[in-house]
């Protein structure tokens, strides 16, 4: 997985780029085919807002927070995609077992008189 952090008006430190790695590896927990993510930590006067992106086959997610405290927002930006990837993982599984189910319905269909042809 191809990790981007940027912050805009601040310079990141170490220890925040840590956090915000650590959040965005623990998105791997609930889903293995992430292809790339990236957080935007933006800080302007009183609020800290995290952006958080991140693709997978033919989607984008994204979640967002604003809080006062930056690793915070980082925080809740990664559980709301977490949802999100959650949500896209049982959709996925849905569609398999449509596919499987419908595989198997076909296989194991009888033959009806209309089916046979004589030569």
């Amino acid at each position: 997985m191809q990790k981007k952090i940027t912050a805009r008006h601040f310079d990141l430190t170490p220890e925040l780029r840590q956090k915000a790695e650590a959040e965005i590896e623990g998105l791997r927990r609930y889903f293995d085919n992430i292809i790339s993510a990236e957080l935007t930590l933006d800080r302007e006067r009183h609020r800290r807002m995290a952006e958080l992106k991140v693709k997978v086959y033919k989607d984008v997610l994204t979640g967002t927070a604003e809080t006062d405290d930056m690793v915070n927002s980082i925080a809740a930006a990664a559980d709301k995609v977490k949802s999100q990837l959650q949500k896209y993982k049982g959709k996925l599984k849905e569609k398999d077992a449509e596919k499987i189910a419908g595989v198997t319905a076909s296989a194991t269909r009888p033959e009806t008189a209309d089916d046979e042809v004589d030569i």
